[in-house]
């Protein structure tokens, strides 16, 4: 029979194999490449993203900002929603996005994320805001998904950011830029 601390222990190596490290969210999956829109802007635009973090292997997943503006930048791209995606200084519009919060559930079979994004559009002509928006999203990862509870978490993460990057660009397909 196993004693109390060899009992504690095995549970605890479970858990560790269960759990794993954490990764962070991949910018491929950020990514929406099945949309096209009814109108597009011949303008410019750069991107610039703020909010997010590094992930650390015993933290939680995060997306960096880097990946966040890369992923609109690509989305952008893919889509034609503009005619080209420039550096800073040489846009006609400035998307600025910032993650502003991300629920981090713990434990349970599924895993709901709910994001939310604040996106803002200015030309940079006039300096006028043409577009300031929060933007709300989410995804449920469940074990159908993926086994590992880390990997769950990454793909609800993954998801909902697809998804905010979706809403956000389809508002600035509505909206009349000159």
């Amino acid at each position: 029979m196993l004693s109390s601390y060899a009992r504690v222990l095995l549970v605890s190596i479970v858990i560790i194999w269960l759990a794993g490290c954490a990764s962070p969210a991949k910018k491929e999956a950020l990514v929406i490449d099945d949309v096209s829109f009814s109108v597009t802007h011949p303008y410019t635009v750069s991107v610039s993203a703020g909010g997010g973090g590094e992930t650390e292997s015993t933290g939680y997943t995060n997306i960096s900002n880097e990946d966040l503006a890369g992923a609109i930048e690509e989305s952008i791209i893919k889509t034609g929603l503009f005619s080209k995606v420039v550096e800073k200084g040489q846009e006609d519009y400035k998307l600025s996005v910032f993650l502003v919060s991300m629920s981090k559930p713990m434990f349970g079979l599924s895993f709901k994320i709910d994001m939310e994004m604040a996106w803002s559009l200015v030309n940079t002509k006039t300096g006028e805001a043409v577009m300031r928006e929060s933007i709300l999203s989410s995804h449920t990862a469940t074990v159908g998904d993926a086994f590992a509870a880390v990997t769950r978490i990454r793909i609800a993460i993954e998801e909902a950011a697809e998804e905010n990057i979706r809403l956000g660009l389809q508002k600035i397909s509505t909206l009349p830029l000159m």
